[in-house]
């Protein structure tokens, strides 16, 4: 069974003090969750203050982006090794605002997935095709191309950690939203080629998230589908009850 997991990606939003409000009320709303997984990931300058208060809970703490150098002259960036001496556990690798407005590229997705890997950090790989590439027909050549350039010369018990979040670039903060069917089919698409790559075991295993503009209304039937392993929450994940929600609605799927 693949326990489903609920990502908050807070993006560019919310400062120390209103990341240690939300999860003060955030964490008695979903103490009795049990059987999913809770991930923030708060901006740089709040994983410090995430990390103080979750303390004694369940939900873990990512950082939304970082390098994949060691250390170096690479001003206003993050190294794996900073996350992990700060205590965070997950990353986001590869997300689509990323790839757009600062140039991330598939070779760069792979050498930050090596870096991560190496520093035992859990990555949440990005992968998505735009509005036209679907209308066009090409989701899937996308997806397979993402997917193989991702994991490019990384073996498979070297992987194991990941997850990867399946995210329509033209879902996201549109108010549009996969159906449930689309983004099963999509997810099947993403689980056959790492099968075809890694082998069907590895697969199997593999978690895939939904991440396209995710809404406790919608949450429940994108994670009652079974190739659906949770979601990666935007915007929705900023009010503590909406995220709640969400996290229940993850639970009851």
């Amino acid at each position: 069974m693949r326990k489903h997991l609920i990502a908050a990606n807070w993006k560019m939003y919310k400062t120390p003090t209103e990341t240690q409000s939300f999860l003060h009320t955030f964490l008695p709303l979903v103490k009795d969750q049990t059987g999913i997984e809770i991930a923030i990931f708060p901006p740089f300058i709040d994983l410090a203050t995430a990390l103080h208060s979750v303390k004694g809970s369940e939900i873990q703490v990512g950082a939304q982006t970082m390098h994949f150098a060691e250390e170096g002259a690479f001003t206003g960036e993050i190294s794996a090794a900073m996350l992990v001496a700060l205590g965070v556990t997950h990353v986001i690798l590869g997300h689509s605002e990323r790839r757009q407005y600062f140039a991330e590229t598939d070779d760069t997705v792979n050498r930050k997935l090596v870096a991560a890997l190496k520093h035992r950090l859990i990555p949440i790989v990005c992968v998505g095709e735009h509005e036209e590439q679907r209308e066009s027909g090409m989701t899937e050549e996308v997806l397979r191309r993402q997917i193989s350039l991702a994991i490019h010369q990384i073996d498979a018990t070297r992987l194991r950690p990941m997850i990867i979040a399946y995210e329509p670039i033209w879902a996201i903060g549109t108010g549009k939203t996969a159906t449930p069917a689309i983004a099963a089919e999509a997810h099947l698409m993403i689980r056959s080629e790492v099968s075809r790559l890694v082998g069907r075991h590895f697969a199997d295993s593999l978690r895939i998230l939904y991440g396209g503009s995710v809404k406790p209304e919608n949450a429940a039937a994108l994670c009652s589908q079974p190739e659906i392993d949770g979601a990666l929450v935007g915007g929705a994940s900023l009010d503590p009850n909406s995220l709640a929600a969400i996290v229940k609605a993850g639970v009851s799927s």
